[in-house]
């Protein structure tokens, strides 16, 4: 027999899940009303006229919570498509009713910092106005997020390449509200506060990853002196073994790499050392370079290049002729590089292997410093996300 789940003192057991005593729990269509978007696509739209346009796709792409109007251009529609429609007012929830994943089904915003500018909501989209004003601006904008409304969202979502949720499913769907205004604010200030360090971390990354592209470029130019070599002459290039990809797991020892950004899969075994430059042989990812620094599985569609001169100045400057290995593929269904082509590939390069030291050193430590900022940010996003989930359900109370 299934022991029933125990409720936490303080709790309520309701039909999307447990949430504080004192909180409520509304649906869509008790909280907002539903008001009239408009259908124009993207042809129809402009660049410099008055009335601003809020697109489904740019909800997709350019927003997280919020559709902050200081920070986020929009284009624009003739004065004459206006019509009846409804101006956007601070606080409207947007909601975009198709996606091309689970992630993004029932995807909403919160309209800031309008001011004096005048805009509608359009193509595939629900625009949504508190009808009595008993939720915080701010708040609104992490609704869509709790995991207890996504879940229903994500049962709710119809279709096959394309999800959504009807208006009619929308309205149905429940929410859970602290029951103050004030506790809405707190939360929502707390969650704003870890989207400024993650924003502030990620500007950061940016712009240590230009300085190292600059330097990257002056660093590496050719100089007086320096040999052109043939990619062959100083290095062995040769594919790994192609595994079945059923026998591969979503977690074990060693990667598994085809090439590309990422692994294919994981597996028990390696045939590849640590410290291996390696470039993508075939499909989208093809001539891509990295340098995998732990051992693992080298595939079928995988080169490694087994070098003869000083290991990370390689891969810094093959890092930097990506562009130009990328264009050695050939093929339009599924483009590969030839690995006589990758052999016969010139490469300009310093005769003293100390300033090929040196050179790498620099940039090896700026990569160094990149990748701990990163860490950072995937452990920030972490955090946020954790924050979330128990601030939005109310396991943690900030009054």
């Amino acid at each position: 027999m299934v022991e029933a789940m125990e409720i936490p003192k303080g709790f309520k057991k309701t039909e999307v899940g447990i949430i504080p005593d004192d909180w409520l729990l509304a649906s869509y269509d008790e909280v907002f009303d539903f008001l009239t978007t408009a259908t124009y696509s993207r042809a129809q739209l402009t660049e410099s006229d008055t009335i601003k346009y809020v697109h489904y796709g740019d909800i997709h792409t350019k927003c997280l919570h919020f559709l902050d109007c200081d920070k986020i251009y929009l284009p624009s529609i003739k004065n004459e498509l206006l019509k009846n429609y409804p101006l956007l007012k601070d606080g409207d929830l947007i909601v975009v009713d198709a996606s091309e994943d689970y992630e993004g089904v029932g995807k909403s915003v919160e309209v800031k910092n309008l001011k004096n500018r005048k805009a509608i909501s359009g193509l595939h989209t629900f625009l949504l106005r508190d009808k009595q004003e008993a939720i915080a601006n701010g708040f609104k904008g992490y609704l869509q997020p709790n995991s207890l409304v996504k879940k229903q969202m994500d049962a709710l979502a119809t279709g096959m390449k394309v999800y959504g949720v009807s208006k009619t499913n929308l309205k149905l769907i429940k929410i859970p509200l602290p029951p103050t205004k004030a506790e809405q604010t707190a939360i929502a200030e707390a969650l704003n506060d870890a989207g400024a360090l993650i924003t502030e971390l990620e500007k950061l990354i940016a712009k240590k990853k230009a300085i190292k592209q600059g330097a990257m470029q002056e660093l590496l130019k050719p100089k007086e002196g320096w040999d052109v070599k043939k990619l062959g002459e100083i290095a062995d290039i040769d594919k790994g073994e192609q595994l079945n990809r059923e026998t591969l797991s979503d977690r074990d020892t060693y990667p598994v790499f085809n090439g590309g950004i990422s692994p294919s899969g994981y597996t028990n075994k390696w045939n590849t050392e640590k410290g291996t430059i390696i470039i993508s042989e075939g499909g989208n990812s093809c001539g891509y370079i990295n340098f995998i620094k732990e051992r693992f599985w080298r595939g079928g569609h995988c080169y490694q290049v087994k070098t003869r001169i000083e290991k990370e100045f390689l891969f810094h400057i093959l890092k930097s002729q990506e562009k130009n290995i990328m264009a050695l593929r050939v093929g339009s269904g599924l483009p590969n590089i030839q690995r006589g082509r990758l052999i016969g590939f010139e490469l300009i390069i310093p005769k003293d292997e100390n300033e090929q030291k040196k050179i790498a050193q620099i940039l090896s430590d700026m990569d160094t410093e990149i990748e701990a900022l990163e860490k950072k940010l995937d452990k920030y996003k972490m955090l946020k996300q954790g924050m979330m989930q128990n601030l939005l359900t109310g396991k943690i109370r900030l009054i």
